[in-house]
């Protein structure tokens, strides 16, 4: 369902408040059809487009067209000015599309213009992002330790970390006990060694245990269908390794180019993994925020304060891109091994009551109005500078440091 606006007009034409509405296939063919319509109808002039979404398949359909100025616009305020104007809470797509319109006629001031960043940059924050195959990988991890509790608990004994190679090879070729004590003790310790275990000590504590060890159980029907989902999930596992190892090679290589990586390389505790989603969450784009204090509250580490009348109190975040907020979370955590005075900082604020999560929040706070000025100044970020500063002012956190 769409409403037509072009950007310097009125809804339909000039002089007219009528509204044009209708609905348009979401494939490619039919999109460019539409669009080549309306530029034709305006006379090739800029249109401004609100949705309700700031990614997925429709703005990429609308994203190559430079004539189309879009505005993302959050599902929940389009959802609350419904509620506002329609108490019968009724709800249907071209009542949708009509608030959609009305937001960014009256209200774009409120409304954040899509700006693309390089290709770079969108290409990093797409790929730091579909990192989070770890976490996939980390769910087969624990599906797989579930199903080997029940009928080979020792396997997590000899197998601590169930995402190595060695440990899916062990399962595919003895997937249960009776099969493992059935092999030679020459074989095992030809296994161990073929795959790099090279601690003589466990590889002698292990074989010695094997013949030792008693079955958990000898119910078929739990055996059978718990070696069958084993072998399922290290495949899985073997093949998400394989691919997350991949996409960290492609991030590297383009974090490696990246006009931002020295800036952001320069900060205590930001690493190979790390750099490239502090990259991501700043761009290139320095016009986005005025001062520090709008990176903050965009990225979801500052605070919200609320008041009325004489009380006041202030909470956690909510609306905000959480991938971004964890990034500099994370990173501040980091920066505690790495920099004296911010593990001063942390202290004082463990000191005051407040828990690690909050601590390290409030750290990253504080990192963020220096990587603000780093990053508008284009300089990478200097430790002992920023020390002289401190001494300067007779902060607490440089004789810490010292």
């Amino acid at each position: 369902m769409f409403l037509v606006r072009p950007i310097d007009g009125h809804p339909q034409e000039a002089g007219s408040a009528r509204r044009q509405q209708g609905e348009v296939e979401a494939s490619p063919e039919a999109v460019d059809v539409w669009v080549s319509e309306l530029l034709l109808r305006f006379s090739g002039r800029r249109i401004a487009v609100a949705l309700e979404q700031k990614r997925g398949a429709l703005l990429c359909l609308l994203s190559k067209y430079a004539a189309l100025v879009l505005y993302p616009v959050h599902p929940a305020t389009v959802s609350r000015m419904r509620a506002a104007l329609y108490p019968s809470q009724s709800k249907d797509d071209p009542k949708d599309a009509d608030l959609l319109l009305d937001i960014l006629l009256h209200h774009r001031k409120h409304l954040r213009r899509l700006d693309a960043d390089t290709v770079e940059t969108r290409k990093l924050q797409i790929l730091v992002e579909d990192r989070q195959l770890v976490d996939q990988g980390t769910a087969y991890g624990n599906q797989l330790r579930a199903k080997l509790k029940l009928y080979f608990p020792q396997a997590l004994r000899w197998l601590p970390d169930l995402h190595t190679v060695v440990a899916g090879e062990f399962l595919k070729r003895w997937p249960t006990l009776p099969l493992l004590q059935k092999a030679r003790r020459e074989t095992l310790e030809k296994f161990f060694h073929e795959h790099n275990c090279r601690s003589e000590e466990r590889i002698r504590q292990r074989l010695e245990e094997i013949p030792q060890a008693v079955v958990a159980t000898t119910d078929a029907a739990i055996v059978d269908s718990s070696v069958a989902m084993v072998r399922a999930m290290v495949d899985l596992l073997a093949v998400l390794c394989t691919h997350i190892a991949e996409l960290d090679r492609e991030i590297a290589a383009t974090a490696a180019v990246h006009p931002e990586l020295p800036i952001l390389s320069s900060l205590p505790g930001a690493g190979p993994v790390m750099v490239p989603r502090l990259i991501a969450a700043l761009g290139t784009q320095r016009q986005r925020f005025a001062c520090a204090s709008e990176l903050s509250a965009a990225t979801g580490i500052a605070p919200v304060m609320q008041s009325s009348g004489q009380s006041q109190w202030i909470h956690f975040r909510w609306a905000c891109p959480k991938f971004g907020r964890q990034s500099f979370h994370e990173w501040a955590g980091h920066s505690l091994a790495k920099c004296t005075w911010a593990q001063a900082f942390y202290q004082e604020q463990i000191r005051k009551g407040k828990g690690h999560h909050a601590a390290v929040r409030a750290l990253a706070f504080k990192w963020q109005r220096i990587l603000f000025r780093c990053w508008q100044d284009h300089q990478p970020y200097d430790e002992e500078k920023y020390l002289a500063v401190l001494r300067q002012k007779g902060s607490p956190y440089a004789q810490a440091a010292a």
